[in-house]
């Protein structure tokens, strides 16, 4: 298994080597699927510096897909890139529509065969047992969908709580002391890296 479950995407020289070193091939021979959900013009200017950070670190743009899964129901097959990127958003339609889109059990599939995946604040979020932290304290997500099942893609029993700050200390603590499984607070610019069974911090 190997993830990278960041908050902010690989927008720093560090997590983009990391990047690098977990592929298995060069970097300029690797193809990359962009999950995202963008709706609005302004949207746009996010994946565009996703692009840029892929570039920076040698990934060729045309080497670059982009698939929008607000708008589209049908996906190719992961097993014909290196790496899937699932962009951050509202944690619950992001899940719900990686269920109604059929790339829950792609994504299952795809990372159990040893496939990289990023993820970045809400898709670093779903990776986990759970997303109940999604909605948790004063900056969680609106569950406008009314989705109920709020299981995660299992990859690691690690819940992410992206974009912490020090002023949202205690309302981490707090989720800690109602759950059984493990909680790490990433800032922007972090990420919880894990490969097999080792895990780490990178940041």
């Amino acid at each position: 298994m190997k993830l990278m479950l960041t908050s902010s995407g690989l927008d720093s020289p560090r997590l983009r080597r990391e990047f690098s070193n977990m592929l298995e091939q060069k970097v300029a021979q690797a193809r990359v699927i962009v999950i995202h959900t963008a709706q609005k013009p302004k949207h746009m200017v996010y994946l565009d510096e996703i692009g840029k950070n892929l570039s920076r670190n040698g990934v060729l743009l045309p080497n670059i897909t982009y698939l929008n899964i607000a708008k589209e129901d049908s996906h190719p097959k992961l097993s014909n890139y290196d790496a899937v990127y699932v962009c951050g958003g509202n944690t619950y339609f992001i899940l719900d529509r990686l269920r109604k889109t059929g790339l829950v059990d792609s994504l299952k599939k795809y990372v159990k065969s040893g496939g990289l995946y990023i993820g970045v604040s809400a898709g670093s979020i779903i990776a986990g047992k759970d997303i109940e932290i999604a909605g948790w304290g004063s900056e969680g997500d609106l569950n406008e969908v009314k989705l109920r099942d709020l299981n995660g893609l299992h990859f690691t029993d690690i819940a992410i709580f992206p974009h912490y700050k020090a002023k949202l200390k205690k309302e981490v603590d707090e989720f800690r002391q109602k759950v059984n499984y493990p909680v790490k607070m990433i800032k922007d610019r972090e990420a919880i890296v894990i490969k097999g069974r080792q895990i780490k911090k990178v940041n």
